[in-house]
């Protein structure tokens, strides 16, 4: 009873084995019909590359920009430099590609991070007169420092303003690049 039992699956992958096989080709077979398919082919096919294909601006940037009120500025004459385009005229044109959003993002981060150093440095300074400010009993020096001291703080709303200014910029550079399916990897 044993040996049966153990003898019929032995048997059916004997079989199995065998006819797989039978049906299945070498390695050299099959690399000789390949090579006879491709002697018999007249014209190689032609392989497509990125520089095959035409460049496609992102849906955001498919619109025509409009025609400004400002006439075009002629070169200049006499050899010298023409006066630089104007923000607009350049962003307009521009392809938007890796090099364009990761300026824009290094301009805004590098803006941040000056305004950053600045706020911190502003905020020491008004840490210093208002320290200064509670030591000094003449009239005339306490309100100098006052005058010093409401200057720094004014600057210091300023920039303040203008951080936050900044990092909305950033944000809406950022979901600007969402909706022009740019890889996120562009913006750093």
């Amino acid at each position: 009873m044993f040996f049966k039992s153990s003898v019929w699956p032995l048997a059916m992958m004997l079989s199995v084995s065998t006819a797989a096989a039978l049906g299945a080709q070498s390695l050299a077979e099959v690399a000789r019909q390949e090579e006879a398919r491709r002697r018999e082919i007249r014209k190689p096919a032609k392989v497509y590359t990125n520089k095959d294909l035409a460049i496609v601006p992102p849906p955001a940037a498919a619109a025509a920009p409009t025609p400004s009120d400002k006439p075009a500025t002629p070169p200049a004459a006499d050899g010298a430099k023409a006066p630089p385009p104007t923000p607009d005229a350049k962003d307009q044109g521009a392809i938007k590609d890796q090099k364009y959003w990761s300026g824009r993002m290094q301009d805004l981060l590098a803006q941040l991070d000056r305004d950053q150093v600045y706020t911190e440095a502003l905020q020491s300074r008004v840490n210093a007169l208002t320290a200064e400010l509670t030591v000094r009993d003449d009239a005339a020096q306490r309100a100098a420092i006052t005058r010093d001291r409401q200057k720094a703080i004014d600057e210091l709303d300023r920039l303040k303003l203008a951080m936050q200014r900044t990092t909305t910029a950033i944000a809406d550079l950022e979901e600007e690049a969402r909706r022009a399916s740019v890889p996120p990897g562009w913006l750093r």
